[in-house]
């Protein structure tokens, strides 16, 4: 289950990234734009802002989500990505960390690209942090016998789960797309107690606690802490940088 509420306690930090993305974008006056994986639509807002005059079509798995995104005035609908396809009059798809979630998504961006319009623009970016300490920490935590057994059947992403900015260009330029691709290693400036757990919260470790009672997660809790503060240290002013490298792609069917 996601929770918009905890999702957005970091809403600047995940907000940037989209920015950069759709900012490569070069669509003057698309017909529909496309949100796949919209979130709490807090995002897909902007996309309406920037092509008043489109069609804005908003997809999500979460139906909590996907309530959240309807209170923004955002006509999201519960759906799975990887069974959507696009209208005939698609002109912008965006898809803004969420694809990492789907492990058919390197075919998907090629069925899309086949479907599209001459002209469509097709836009995703996706974490690629999967061996960062932060993530091996989530996995190395739920391991250890006392917590294994009530994980067992989580499949863990590990780093291949995404792919490098030179294989999406090669496969999708192969696909008949003119392609800009690359990555960024974001520093976010974190604060609190445990501000690296917070983060992860929202997103990897929603599957972690939605297995988990509460007294194993609690222990969950107590078991990563130290892990995370050993790799993202604080600084003695409070501040913590957690480096966070993303993927990014814009392609623009020929």
């Amino acid at each position: 289950m996601w929770n918009p509420e905890v999702y957005l306690a970091f809403a600047d930090h995940r907000g940037r990234p989209f920015f950069d993305l759709v900012a490569r974008v070069g669509a003057t006056a698309p017909r529909r734009v496309v949100d796949l994986g919209c979130g709490p639509g807090n995002l897909t807002v902007a996309l309406r802002q920037r092509w008043p005059a489109a069609v804005v079509e908003a997809v999500d798995s979460s139906p909590e989500m996907v309530a959240a995104a309807r209170g923004r005035g955002i006509p999201a609908e519960e759906g799975d990505i990887a069974a959507w396809s696009p209208k005939p009059d698609t002109d912008v798809v965006i898809s803004n960390a969420a694809l990492q979630w789907v492990p058919t998504h390197r075919e998907l961006l090629l069925r899309w690209a086949a479907e599209l319009p001459t002209g469509a623009w097709l836009a995703m970016q996706v974490p690629g942090n999967f061996d960062a300490p932060s993530h091996v920490a989530v996995r190395t935590v739920a391991r250890r016998p006392a917590l294994a057994a009530a994980l067992r059947d989580l499949t863990f992403r590990e780093a291949d789960v995404v792919d490098a900015p030179l294989q999406y260009a090669d496969a999708l330029a192969t696909a008949g797309c003119d392609v800009d691709a690359w990555e960024t290693t974001y520093l976010h400036e974190l604060t609190g107690a445990t501000p690296v757990l917070d983060w992860m919260a929202g997103t990897v470790l929603t599957e972690v606690r939605a297995r988990l009672s509460e007294p194993a997660w609690q222990q969950y809790r107590r078991e990563i802490i130290p892990l995370l503060a050993e790799a993202y240290p604080a600084r003695a002013d409070g501040r913590t940088f957690f480096p966070f490298r993303r993927v990014f792609v814009v392609a623009r069917v020929r």
